[in-house]
């Protein structure tokens, strides 16, 4: 005997939208993670670069800032290395980062909330 079953598509479409939304907003959590790591390193590499022509360390962090001014500057940690005394030869060091709140709700169980971005760039002194 075959029993009625009404309900059934939606009972199955109940369950897979929200496996579908968790996708989905890890999905776009993962694409500001990642938006904001290129960021950083496009900001780093752009700091070692005035580091490494001879700039001050205000110059230094003011290009870093400018080159992340899709994030908050507020939040954009710069670290030179060395801090003074730089000499031709020598190595110059960006440290960069960032923390960036992760908005899935099971997603940030796994990483940290908010999860640190960091980069790094070195650069030989001209």
């Amino acid at each position: 005997m075959i029993q009625k079953q009404d309900g059934q598509g939606i009972v199955e479409f109940a369950l897979s939208i929200t496996v579908l939304i968790f996708l989905l907003f890890g999905i776009v959590d993962f694409g500001r993670i990642f938006s904001a790591y290129l960021t950083l390193n496009h900001a780093s590499r752009e700091a070692a670069r005035v580091a490494s022509v001879g700039g001050s360390n205000e110059e230094i962090q003011r290009i870093a800032f400018e080159a992340s001014e899709v994030l908050k500057s507020e939040n954009v940690e710069v670290l030179i290395s060395p801090q003074l005394n730089r000499s031709r030869g020598d190595f110059v060091t960006i440290h960069l980062s960032y923390p960036i709140s992760v908005s899935t709700p099971l997603l940030n169980r796994v990483i940290p909330n908010p999860f640190v971005i960091e980069n790094e760039t070195s650069m030989r002194v001209e």
